[in-house]
């Protein structure tokens, strides 16, 4: 555990430093920061998810049943219940609570999962199968769900934050980015880079349509620019506005590193899951946020000081609660 804090999370936070300092001492602006975001969002994370989901297999994604059932419920309904607590008890707007949800439901899997199971559990099938069905899940279903629901395109505030942007960046008008007339919310998620991505990746994947290889290099160089350029930007954005350490943040922390892994728990043992399956979901489930909540909030302006502080405090309790889920899983399942 020690390798992975210091090979996988150490070097997120001395990135993420990195920006907030750059962002202080203005050698990089807010602006840079969105620009930084709007590259990760339309281009590298796009790739990022396609390449990671494509190279599986449609029967890697059959294999376990229990493991993709088990990941769509946990990951949807702390989704969920990261949305409705952000409406309901912090009194947000549904933008707002769109990307609470992302905070909430979904872990960064792409981006930590094998690197933090591999080192205690080896690089088995079977970590590349929980790898895989938790990634799907993560990128072709709870994304998409959060754009959904945001819907950038039909959302007075984003219409709001976009405008007012806009009029900062110099720009006469502020019709090229606010629609006139109301349109589907389904159809304006499915524009988005990030949502048709992985959807295309698991129908590629669905229909045993094999990605040809010789295209890996071409979409790994944009993919890797995506966990590096992503954790800098946070920090930008981190040294643009107030750090926050309140109760929503402290509940935000609660369901990610908590509740999630202890539903993905309770749940592999109702549907009586493999011992050392579980124990890796039940880690993936107790990853930090996904990044990904993240970069969309900052593009739209929405959730931005709640979400990134949000995000550090998950990492960096990571460190602790990430011992303490491989002992109780162990403890509980026998392993």
């Amino acid at each position: 555990m020690g390798d992975i804090i210091l090979t996988d999370l150490v070097p997120i936070f001395i990135i993420m430093i990195l920006g907030y300092v750059s962002g202080k001492r203005n050698a990089f602006s807010v602006e840079n920061s969105r620009s930084f975001n709007k590259l990760v969002l339309n281009y590298a994370l796009p790739a990022a998810l396609f390449l990671s989901i494509v190279k599986g297999t449609r029967e890697m994604l059959f294999s376990d049943l229990k493991l993709l059932i088990s990941s769509i419920i946990v990951i949807v309904g702390c989704y969920f219940i990261s949305f409705f607590c952000c409406k309901k008890i912090f009194k947000h707007t549904k933008g707002e609570a769109a990307i609470s949800g992302l905070i909430g439901g979904a872990p960064t899997i792409g981006f930590l999962g094998f690197a933090v199971l591999q080192p205690i559990y080896g690089a088995t099938a079977t970590t590349g199968l929980v790898v895989a069905i938790v990634a799907i899940v993560v990128n072709a279903i709870a994304i998409p769900i959060g754009l959904f629901l945001l819907n950038p395109d039909d959302n007075p505030e984003v219409k709001n934050n976009i405008a007012a942007l806009a009029k900062e960046n110099g720009g006469s008008s502020t019709t090229a980015v606010v629609p006139k007339k109301k349109s589907n919310a389904l159809l304006n998620a499915l524009k988005e880079p990030v949502v048709w991505s992985p959807i295309l990746a698991v129908i590629l994947l669905l229909s045993g349509i094999h990605f040809p290889k010789v295209l890996d290099p071409t979409f790994d160089l944009i993919a890797k620019a995506n966990a590096g350029v992503a954790v800098f930007a946070a920090g930008l954005t981190l040294s643009a506005n107030k750090f926050e350490f309140d109760k929503e943040v402290i509940f935000n922390t609660i369901i990610k590193l908590f509740l999630m892994p202890a539903l993905f728990l309770g749940l592999g043992l109702l549907l009586h899951m493999d011992g050392e399956k579980l124990q890796m979901l039940v880690l993936c489930g107790a990853l930090p946020p996904v990044f990904s909540g993240i970069i969309i909030g900052s593009r739209y302006q929405i959730y931005v000081r709640t979400g990134t502080s949000s995000l550090a405090v998950s990492t960096l309790l990571f460190m602790g609660t990430a011992p303490l889920w491989i002992w109780i899983a162990r403890l509980v399942t026998g392993g």
